[in-house]
């Protein structure tokens, strides 16, 4: 059995919006020196934690970038990419030796290594814990190997939700508001942009 969880990567395809605008921003859009995904699979490396992939075809190539090939798995997931859940029961699948898995949408570039850890080291006690800031749920979720059989049947964020609510979730608290940042529209991505130097500066320090 892997002695440390993996950290199951969800990567989404850009949404489409009206007028040709996207209410999602894809992940290869630049942050920095690097794109939104290259930021957040570095900080997975970063941590020492195994990773695996889930992407759809496009954006295979540019998670090979960083990624080994054995540790990207392509998913058809329609118009909209694969789901997050749907995409986590993939992954759990292709690695059913972790000890645990630990759900990291790939739109999350400020996760920083040392909470990924941190969510890691309480699977060893409780089957569900999550980083929290303040008090507010973030990512990444962890999930214990003791609920395999339950996350290769999702198929919906529901069923997420649902074992958030069924099992004793431990909250691993963080003063990192990382954990919380969101990148659902052009505007998030527009004000992560402007204050990258800041947050990479202290990132860095972190």
């Amino acid at each position: 059995m892997t002695a440390t969880p993996v950290v199951i990567v969800t990567v989404p395809q850009a949404t489409p919006g009206h007028r040709g605008g996207r209410l999602r921003p894809a992940v290869s859009e630049a942050l920095g020196e690097r794109s939104v995904l290259a930021h957040t699979l570095h900080n997975v490396m970063a941590s020492s934690l195994p990773m695996l992939v889930v992407t759809p075809p496009e954006l295979a190539e540019e998670a090979s970038r960083w990624v080994a090939r054995r540790d990207v798995l392509v998913q058809e997931g329609g118009s909209s990419g694969p789901r997050s859940a749907h995409a986590l029961a993939r992954g759990v699948a292709a690695r059913p030796d972790a000890s645990g898995w630990l759900l990291l949408p790939a739109d999350k570039p400020l996760v920083r290594p040392a909470v990924l850890q941190a969510v890691a080291r309480a699977l060893d006690e409780h089957a569900v814990a999550y980083a929290a800031h303040r008090g507010q749920r973030g990512h990444p979720l962890g999930f214990g190997s003791e609920l395999f059989s339950e996350l290769v049947r999702l198929d919906g964020d529901e069923g997420v939700r649902r074992l958030l609510v069924r099992y004793p979730a431990a909250s691993v608290s963080v003063d990192d508001p990382g954990v919380l940042q969101s990148l659902d529209s052009e505007a998030d991505l527009a004000g992560l942009r402007a204050r990258w130097p800041e947050v990479a500066a202290l990132s860095a320090h972190g």
